[in-house]
């Protein structure tokens, strides 16, 4: 098995000796050590090769280290920077981490101290290149067309990623509207007949005296109406997959017909004898219960088995929690876009509107709700003043009694009626305020104290604690900016 390349190292050094030197210190670990002396050479060398990690020193003949880190910075090279300084130069290097140094170490400095920080740098970018994988491949916000990061939708993705390289035939189940033709086009683009054709057959659009033809094809004169020979979806499927929505709805006598034509990839055109090989993945999907058809004698037992090899069910909308206010937005942004409307986001109230909805027509319905509103209303963002009605359905945005009657307001005295608070309760409140305000700390200390702590435990690390804290790197830094210029963020 062919070893791991070496890690490239780009040193930025312009005292020959001591380059000399580091490059010695590094010599038994697998590095490939480049040398340069200036900071013009090492742009250079950057704009062309992307090492592992560099070595920089803070003080260079042409510009300083920290010009190099602000150039790194603004083009977002992912390669960890390990400052080389001295004595007197250590606030400067901490300025460099602000930057985005990794770690900075202190000239003079051993072979053991040059060797520990390296592996450090060179584990932590292969940490972030996990965890950014992750990021990536397990938790997705969307996936070819697909919106949604909840558990279920990771759940479908992966299902989708797995199942995609085989031919097997895969049974699509959901309720009407969560996206089953969507997820049958992922299917495909996830495959390798991407570049190839992908037919969408509707069985349940289509009468079923002319399904045959439509799935088949047909010649000239098979039957009344056929004026010319028509290709069907099987041959426009050629090379790529077909994909017959609402599989159960076809009339029972054509599911022999398509039973042998998944069996043998082979068929004849209606009013042909020729018979004619394809090359298909075929997909189908349903909001029914198959195998509930098949118990009641509407959908061929063989024919279910042969379909379902590969089941995947897409969960309705009201399961995936906050996939309802990701889909929202994204439509928002994409029909304020088509009718030229203003439209930014959802105000928090209305995000609880839609997050207490239940969907029946899911995802569909969902669409039809932001169109609406795209379309009747203008602003920066929606309301709930502004969402349709939809309280005469399941599941209704507003339930009737979820509008309580206004409580009676305390009865007051003549005497009363016109009177400020007297003075006693002012100080008496203003009291409990300052009491209060002793046992409550603002917000924004207690993000503070939980930031500068977590800056400690990593030793002052302040990337792997934005990593940490979930936050990134830049907002971090915007955050402690903010408190060296005094102004709150």
């Amino acid at each position: 098995m062919a070893s791991e390349r070496n890690k490239q190292i780009l040193l930025v050094e312009d005292t020959a000796l001591l380059a000399k030197s580091y490059i010695q210190y590094l010599r038994n670990d697998p590095y490939t050590v480049t040398h340069v002396a200036t900071g013009k050479d090492a742009l250079a060398h950057l704009s062309s090769n992307m090492p592992d990690c560099i070595l920089l020193d803070l003080e260079l003949p042409d510009m300083t280290g920290l010009e190099i880190m602000e150039k790194i910075g603004r083009d977002g090279l992912p390669c960890p920077v390990i400052m080389i300084t001295a004595h007197g130069s250590i606030n400067v290097a901490v300025e460099a981490m602000r930057l985005g140094a990794f770690d900075f170490i202190v000239k003079p400095f051993t072979a053991e101290r040059l060797i520990v920080t390296m592996r450090n740098a060179l584990e932590r970018l292969a940490l972030e290149t996990i965890v950014e994988t992750y990021r990536e491949k397990i938790d997705r916000d969307s996936f070819h067309g697909l919106i949604g990061n909840s558990f279920n939708m990771q759940a479908v993705y992966r299902m989708i990623e797995s199942a995609a390289d085989s031919k097997a035939t895969i049974f699509v189940k959901g309720e009407s509207g969560t996206g089953k033709e969507l997820c049958a086009r992922a299917i495909h683009e996830e495959s390798p007949r991407r570049n190839g054709p992908f037919i969408a057959l509707n069985c349940a659009a289509i009468p079923k005296e002319l399904m045959e033809s439509e799935i088949f094809g047909h010649i000239r004169g098979s039957f009344s109406g056929a004026i010319s020979d028509r290709d069907g979806a099987a041959s426009a499927a050629d090379g790529g997959t077909l994909f017959l929505d609402e599989i159960c709805e076809m009339d029972i006598n054509l599911q022999s017909k398509l039973l042998r034509f998944l069996q043998t990839e082979t068929f004849q055109r209606v009013g042909s004898s020729d018979t004619e090989s394809v090359d298909i993945r075929f997909i189908c999907a349903t909001n029914r219960d198959p195998l509930n058809e098949v118990h009641e004698g509407r959908f061929r037992e063989d024919l279910y088995y042969r379909l379902h090899v590969i089941p995947l069910e897409l969960p309705p909308l009201r399961e995936r929690g906050e996939d309802t206010v990701t889909l929202a937005t994204s439509f928002l942004s994409e029909y304020a876009g088509q009718e030229n409307k203003k439209f930014k986001k959802l105000s928090m109230a209305t995000r609880a509107l839609l997050l207490s909805h239940t969907w029946p027509g899911n995802v569909r319905e969902l669409q039809n709700v932001l169109r609406q509103v795209v379309v009747l209303n203008d602003g920066d963002e929606v309301t709930p003043e502004m969402l349709p009605t939809l309280s005469k359905i399941p599941g209704r945005l507003i339930p009737d009694d979820s509008i309580s009657p206004t409580p009676e307001a305390p009865q007051q005295t003549d005497a009363q009626e016109n009177d400020e608070p007297s003075l006693d309760e002012d100080n008496r409140l203003n009291g409990d305020m300052e009491e209060l305000a002793g046992l409550i700390k603002p917000l924004v200390d207690v993000e503070r104290d939980a930031i500068e702590h977590a800056i400690k435990l990593c030793d002052g690390k302040v990337r792997i604690a934005a990593t940490l804290l979930g936050i990134s790197h830049a907002t971090l830094y915007r955050k402690i900016n903010s408190w060296k210029d005094g102004v709150p963020e």
